[in-house]
C-alpha cells in the first residue's frame, strides 16, 4: 500500500528535471509561504533530517523520494498524497520554478481498508533514503 503517488504529468517534469539537475528529492514541509507546496530539490543539496518521513519512492526519473516533514506528518498521516504539476510559479527555490510549472499536492483519505493496511506495515521510516538500501 502507497502513501504516496506522482501524476504522469508530474513523473514527465521530473524526468526533464532529473536530466538537468541529476537525482532529485521532494520534500513537502508545512511552512508558511510556499512551504505548504512540494519543493522539488537536488538530491545531496537538501538536508534530510531524522524526522523527516519518507512516504514513498515515487516512480519518475529512476525514483525521487518523497518525503514530508514530521510535524506536518502527524496531521497527513491519514491521507493519500500525489504529486501533481500545475502551471505557473511555485516557491524560489524549487527546481521546477523556471520551467514554468508548480508541484502541487493533491490528497485523500486513506479508505478503512487502506488504513489497516498501512497499520499492519508499521510507521514508515524515518531519515534519508538511499537508492541501494
Amino acid at each position: 500500500m502507497a502513501r504516496a503517488a506522482v501524476t504522469p504529468a508530474a513523473a514527465e517534469l521530473l524526468v526533464t528535471l532529473t536530466a538537468n539537475h541529476g537525482p532529485l528529492l521532494l520534500h513537502q514541509s508545512g511552512g508558511c509561504c510556499d512551504g505548504s507546496s512540494p519543493m522539488c530539490y537536488p538530491r545531496g543539496e537538501f538536508l534530510v533530517g531524522d524526522r523527516d518521513v519518507l512516504l514513498g519512492v515515487l516512480d519518475a526519473a529512476d525514483g525521487v523520494p518523497f518525503y514530508i516533514g514530521g510535524q506536518q506528518y502527524e496531521y497527513w498521516a491519514h491521507t493519500h498524497l500525489t504529486i501533481d504539476v500545475v502551471p505557473g510559479r511555485g516557491g524560489g527555490f524549487s527546481l521546477e520554478t523556471p520551467e514554468g510549472f508548480r508541484f502541487l499536492t493533491r490528497s485523500r483519505l486513506f479508505t478503512d481498508e487502506e488504513s489497516e493496511a498501512l497499520e499492519a506495515a508499521g510507521p514508515p521510516p524515518r531519515g534519508a533514503w538511499s537508492p541501494e538500501a
